[in-house]
This record gives structure tokens, sequence and C-alpha cells, in this order.
């Protein structure tokens, strides 16, 4: 899958949750429609700007310089080269669950943040795999749009919960009952559609993260592990809506179906990762 067909299918998507959160919003008239798209507007400027310290922060990321993990910033800086990247800031995070994330608006304002656990667990190739995949979603600028589905995701939410507890609207003959089941269905489709980004992205900077790293072996057998750690390691994260940024699903104390995870089947992913090398 090319990166031209998974950015023309991100901008699609991203324009679907758009409008149907204007849609849900009219239910409530054309004021509410007003006040959707403002929020909206609002959101996506704060996730624009400020995605990257948002992330950072819920995961209580602390900056790398030589005096903690002088390893971990020489392999970023290595590979961010070879990738012909600007340095990305990096961050060590506490959670002994094993996993790594990028975000960031851009390649300027880039950061790559990595788990004590996956620190502890991979080994040098590995970790270089882990790495190099996340700087592949900053080259692609995966970073911002997984960022702004979620935050439009996480408003179907909030309109979700406004319409349980404040009576589902004032429109003058509407059931509130089927208004409900209306801002329901909507924070269903932000859910799936903000999976289907995800999904679809993951192999392209699995693909380009094997060529980055210069072999996809590091990095399959680093999704093996990471994978098979974090089925019984939960994640100490206190936003869910982060999931699709991750390296792999973190599991956050409840099960996901396929249906509604973020990342195709570790499996699937390391099969396409294997075939594309034989190839």
């Amino acid at each position: 899958m090319s990166v031209f067909y998974n950015n023309m299918k991100t901008a699609m998507l991203l324009a679907a949750l758009m409008g149907l959160l204007v849609w849900i919003g009219s239910f409530w008239g054309a004021g509410g429609m007003i006040f959707a798209g403002v929020i909206a507007l609002a959101m996506n400027f704060t996730a624009w700007y400020a995605s990257d310290k948002i992330a950072i922060a819920a995961m209580r990321g602390k900056p790398v310089d030589e005096s903690n993990a002088p390893e971990l910033l020489r392999k970023v800086e290595r590979l961010s080269d070879r990738a012909q990247l600007p340095m990305p800031k990096v961050y060590l995070c506490p959670q002994e669950a094993p996993n790594a994330f990028a975000t960031g608006r851009n390649p300027k304002h880039a950061a790559v943040a990595v788990t004590m656990g996956a620190l502890h667990l991979l080994d040098h190739n590995e970790l270089e795999g882990v790495l190099a995949h996340e700087l592949a979603h900053i080259k692609n600028r995966d970073t911002l749009t997984s960022c702004i589905a979620a935050t439009v995701a996480g408003i179907f939410s909030m309109l979700a919960q406004f319409a349980l507890f404040f009576g589902a609207g004032n429109r003058q003959g509407g059931n509130p009952l089927a208004l409900l089941g209306m801002v329901l269905l909507g924070a269903l489709g932000a859910a799936l559609i903000k999976a289907m980004i995800s999904r679809s992205r993951e192999f392209v900077a699995d693909a380009d993260g094997a060529k980055i790293a210069g072999s996809p072996h590091g990095l399959a057998s680093a999704l093996q592990k990471l994978e098979n750690v974090a089925r019984r390691v939960p994640l100490q994260n206190p936003n869910p809506a982060m999931n699709n940024l991750f390296i792999v699903e973190p599991f956050v104390g409840k099960t996901l179906t396929n249906l509604f995870a973020s990342h195709p089947p570790t499996e699937d992913r390391i099969r396409a990762l294997m075939k594309e090398n034989r190839g």
C-alpha cells in the first residue's frame, strides 16, 4: 500500500469525521452545528500545536540526554540521519509495559518516546527496529493525523455523554432516545474510522522502518516480543485515545475486539515485513 494512497485515504476519512461531527451537531439545530464546528476547530488547533506535549505529559516522559540514556540518544541520532530527518526530541517514560510512540505536528516538531520496559526488553537490533518504525511515522507525517483523528473521536464521546446527562437536546418534535442513538452511532463511526487510519498506516511504517534500520529482522523480532509482553502487562496510561500512537496495541486492563483494535494483528505485520524482504 503506497504512502500516497494512505495519505489520500486519511484525508477522506478525516473529512468524513468532521462532516459526521457537524451532522450530529445539527440535531441541536443551527446553534449545535456552530458549537460543534467551533469545538472541532479548537480541539484540532490544540492537537496541531500541542499534541506532542500532551502525549508526553500523559506518559510522564522525561527528556533523554547524555546523562541518563546516551546510547538511546545516539541510536535515534544515527537513524534520523539515515532517514534524512531532523533530530527529534527523545523521551524516556517510566512505565514497565514495553512500548514506544512518536508524536508531533511535523518532522521539525517531533518527539520519540520509549518506555523503560522496552529499553529493558529489547536488544540492540530490536530497539533500532522500533525506533526506525517511529521515525517512519514522523517522516510520513502519521503522527499529526493520528492525534487529530483521536481528538475528533473524543469529541463524539463527549457529545454522547452530553446527550445522556442533559436530556438529548431540545429539538422540537425530536425523540431524545433516537437522538442519543444517533450520537452513540457517531461515536462508534469515529472509533472505527480512527482504527482504520491507524491500522492501514502501521504496515507502511513497518516497511519504511525496516528500510531505515537496514533490515526487517530487528523490527520483526521486537514486534513479537512487545506483543507477548503487552498481553500481560497493562500500560499505565490515563488516556486510552492515545492507543493508536504506540507501536503495538497497549493492554489497558480490558479486552478489545479486532473491530475496535487500533493496530492490525501483529502476526500479519510480521508476515508482511518478511514477505516484502524476500521480494
